[in-house]
């Protein structure tokens, strides 16, 4: 019996330790840092349109000839910054927040867009954000009609941007 009680102490040591290792719960993610890694350069945008959670028709496909390149900069301060959103030369800032979960985030960020009719209006275009992929170098948001609770029978309309980030240029002399 004298051998075996260092040994089960040992044992209920490492199980102590890993109850209490397993049951931490910490906030450590890296989208914060993917995101605010460097540029996002749009790639795409598409317009999709869905009854409940069935796709209705092709994708509209937006800005195919827009000649401005659009960036979506996000800071480790919480800041961001979007250059020429809707194809029109400005640049909008604002702050942005991850939601609990990390799937979705936040944007106040204001920008002039171009409504129906050719009229200008300005919006929060992200301000319900579901991040639909993250890599290193790819980036896929989603806005719109993004809640994950939703009507069977409720017509809804999803767009989704598709941005690459940009290698960081350094110039040697």
């Amino acid at each position: 019996m004298k051998k075996k009680f260092p040994l089960l102490f040992i044992l209920a040591l490492v199980v102590v330790g890993a109850l209490v290792n397993s049951c931490k719960k910490d906030k450590n993610s890296n989208i914060p840092a993917l995101l605010a890694s460097g540029v996002w350069q749009l790639a795409s945008i598409q317009v999709y349109h869905y009854t409940g959670n069935t796709q209705v028709g092709n994708p509209d496909t937006l800005n195919t000839d827009c000649d401005k390149n659009q960036y979506f900069t996000f800071k480790s301060d919480n800041t961001c910054s979007y250059t020429n959103f809707d194809c029109i030369e400005q640049t909008s800032t604002g702050t942005w927040t991850l939601t609990e979960n990390r799937l979705y985030f936040s944007s106040d960020m204001v920008a002039k867009d171009t409504v129906a009719g050719g009229t200008m209006s300005t919006e929060k275009p992200f301000d319900y954000t579901q991040i639909e992929t993250l890599g290193n170098y790819s980036l896929v948001l989603q806005t719109g009609d993004v809640e994950p609770n939703y009507s069977a029978t409720k017509a809804r309309t999803v767009v989704r941007y598709g941005f690459i980030r940009q290698k960081a240029i350094t110039s040697s002399n």
